[in-house]
């Protein structure tokens, strides 16, 4: 990964933190179901419908099987607050708000035979409350999540750099020593060529030397001849 890589994503995880702490609460709700009403408890998050209700689908199976109707959601023989209930239906719903989105969990209390109808709705409110708080900490835990495989990132990219300054710093060291070696070499071939260029110097003069003197030599050859030829 490259830097700029990095400088975005620190950038992008520090731009989405929150500083105050997300908190959940709940409300009585009632709405009509099938005509009926049905009461119970909602909780509005903090996110976007697409988001919550992956979340909520996957938490009313703890429920049950959930049963996904035209407009509310249906869990019949539901198990709530450790109990498994032989009679008794619990209807589900989430509904955007904006930028939010509201759970809410109902009952009608005419289809429970229980003791204590206020045992089943207090339970019903603490799993309401409870699916805002694992809702927000799992989303919570997968920005952790997202942090610490970018942290794994860096870490492996900071540990590649120093192995790679390490071999950089090898390979610089190894160019210096042959920088000296070819300065070096580079001051005896001056050297060897000044040597060469008096040396053809030297021996051009020694060749106009001789030329000279074989001029002299032939002149003195001729003269001979000539004197060899006046004898009679």
């Amino acid at each position: 990964m490259k830097l700029n890589k990095f400088i975005v994503l620190i950038f992008c995880f520090t731009a989405t933190l929150r500083i105050q702490a997300q908190k959940v609460t709940t409300e009585g709700h009632s709405q009509k179901v099938n005509g009926d009403t049905a009461e119970g408890y909602a909780t509005t998050l903090e996110a976007r419908k697409e988001e919550v209700s992956i979340a909520w689908n996957k938490f009313l199976k703890d429920f049950g099987k959930p049963k996904i109707g035209s407009g509310v959601t249906t869990i019949s023989e539901p198990a709530l607050g450790g109990t498994a209930y032989q009679q008794g239906v619990i209807y589900a719903d989430l509904k955007a708000k904006g930028e939010s989105t509201e759970v809410w969990l109902g009952i009608k209390e005419g289809e429970w035979t229980v003791n204590d109808i206020g045992i089943v709705k207090k339970d019903l409110e603490k799993e309401v409350y409870r699916f805002g708080i694992k809702f927000y900490k799992d989303k919570i835990q997968a920005q952790i999540d997202e942090a610490q495989r970018a942290l794994d990132a860096t870490t492996r990219q900071s540990q590649r750099l120093l192995n790679q300054n390490k071999d950089l710093n090898i390979q610089l060291g190894n160019n210096e020593q042959e920088k000296v070696k070819l300065e070096e070499r580079l001051e005896g071939n001056k050297l060897e060529h000044a040597v060469l260029l008096q040396k053809m110097e030297n021996n051009k003069l020694a060749q106009d030397s001789v030329s000279q003197a074989s001029e002299q030599i032939k002149k003195v050859i001729e003269l001979h001849k000539d004197r060899q030829r006046k004898v009679n």
